[in-house]
């Protein structure tokens, strides 16, 4: 927030009716993105059985929208102190309601896919300029009111976002199935664009702004070369094209890091990665993001495809993890000055102690499945709100910006990479049953979340006082 706050133009003073109107645009540009990156958890069996693509559209229903995402965030922050964050939002918002609507009319599998890449992408000019909008319209002393709306409505977006979705599926509108939960982005996201294209101040940009083209290109190669190889391998077999994808993702991630050592204003500064705080933070993070982002799926797939459960009602079983995540978000908030590093720890024993549940009651359904639910909403919400604030604790107030920036670009790419490993794994395993599948599929988050234990030493012990956003 500092960073942010740091780096705001001064703009004409807007009236407190004007700062609050521009304040819900943004919050409405990010409840977008939020029910848009997770509203293919809960109707990816329903689109593979009307478009087909099998395994490999629900991989990538997922995988797509936050690898675009991830590669794109940090780029499209710059391109909005390059041009100017109005432009680059409006720009965004449009863009995002037209990949929307390609999506709910996708014929193909194919079709869906490289919309949801589009819709990522977009995303990705939009979500980096609404700090940097609020920082330049809102008073320093009172900018703390805005932030603090932002756990609240995004924790009720994501208890909300899949039920609304659940039961658009089920509702089957129109004879239209799965479409409508991307056409309602047509009448939300053009409310919206509406809105801000009559409410966000004007801002010049600064042309001297720099940003790494050639390193986005490099990181957006390397990433679709090794989820490709690793989906087209899980999916049908590891022949030569797989493998040669898998060695292309390799040669651009060497050719990306060596992008990183050489480029004046690379996408991670070098110097974030010679601190062994951070690196630490950002390698716990990333197996950590992976992990949860896989288990979401898995336990969806789990609730319609071993339980029956439709969409609907797989939905409603999953809000007490939502409700998990909202509450031990807002409660760490408050906590994480306190306990710092030490809430990462009860974070990941909670999901690891839900995940250990969930094999107990592997062929149980209804009320039994709540406590489990429960714990590893309650942990994944204790790691969210505190990993990333924890490992920013030593970093220099100069590179504050840059890290979190970069922080949150690797968390969507962890979003992709173990959406893809684990439904690899829940995939690979189902042959031998549903409930294998899911043990199988908890195993590898439990390993993944183990490997994290060790990490959280390295960790600084507690978070800077005032958080960075």
């Amino acid at each position: 927030m500092t960073q942010i706050l740091r780096n705001a133009r001064d703009e004409p003073a807007l009236s407190a009716r004007a700062r609050w109107a521009v304040l819900a645009v943004v919050l409405a540009a990010d409840v977008l993105d939020l029910l848009d990156a997770t509203i293919t958890n809960i109707a990816a069996p329903t689109i593979t059985r009307d478009l087909g693509g099998g395994a490999s559209l629900v991989q990538w229903l997922g995988a797509s929208y936050a690898l675009a995402l991830g590669v794109l965030l940090v780029p499209g922050g710059r391109l909005g102190d390059k041009y100017g964050r109005r432009r680059l939002f409006l720009t965004g918002l449009a863009g995002f309601v037209v990949a929307s609507v390609a999506c709910g009319l996708a014929t193909a599998p194919a079709m869906l896919v490289v919309a949801r890449l589009v819709q990522g992408a977009f995303g990705a000019l939009l979500i980096p300029q609404g700090f940097g909008i609020l920082g330049a319209t809102w008073p320093r002393e009172e900018i703390g009111k805005a932030f603090s709306l932002f756990g609240p409505v995004m924790g009720l977006s994501a208890v909300g976002g899949p039920i609304l979705a659940g039961f658009l599926v089920d509702a089957d509108l129109a004879g239209l199935g799965w479409r409508p939960m991307f056409l309602i982005n047509l009448l939300l996201g053009g409310a919206a664009l509406l809105a801000a294209a009559r409410l966000l101040p004007r801002d010049s940009g600064d042309p001297s702004v720099s940003v790494d083209g050639p390193g986005s290109a490099l990181l957006a190669g390397a990433m679709l070369g090794l989820l490709g190889g690793l989906i087209d391998g899980s999916a049908g077999g590891w022949t030569a094209r797989p493998l040669t994808f898998l060695l292309l993702g390799l040669a651009l991630s060497a050719a990306f890091c060596h992008r990183q050592r050489t480029a004046a204003e690379p996408l991670i500064r070098p110097s974030l990665l010679h601190n062994r705080a951070f690196t630490s933070g950002l390698i716990l993070g990333v197996l950590t993001f992976a992990a949860v982002a896989g288990l979401l799926y898995v336990v969806s797939l789990h609730l319609q495809r071993g339980l029956g459960r439709s969409p609907a009602g797989t939905a409603l079983a999953l809000i007490p993890l939502s409700a998990g995540i909202v509450v031990a978000s807002v409660a760490c908030y408050r906590l994480i000055h306190t306990y710092g590093r030490r809430l990462v720890v009860a974070g990941l024993l909670l999901i690891l102690t839900g995940c250990g549940c969930l094999a107990l009651l592997r062929d149980s359904d209804g009320w039994t499945l709540v406590p489990p639910l429960l714990l590893v909403g309650l942990g994944m919400g204790t790691c969210f709100g505190t990993v990333y604030d924890v490992t920013i604790g030593d970093i220099a107030p100069e590179e504050a910006g840059s890290a979190s920036g970069s922080l949150n670009a690797v968390q969507q790419l962890a979003n992709a990479v173990g959406a893809a490993a684990v439904t690899t794994v829940y995939f690979k395993a189902a042959d031998a049953g549903e409930t294998h599948a899911l043990l199988a599929s908890l195993a590898a988050v439990a390993a993944s979340i183990t490997a994290c234990l060790p990490l959280v030493r390295l960790l600084p012990r507690k978070a800077p006082e005032q958080g960075h956003h």
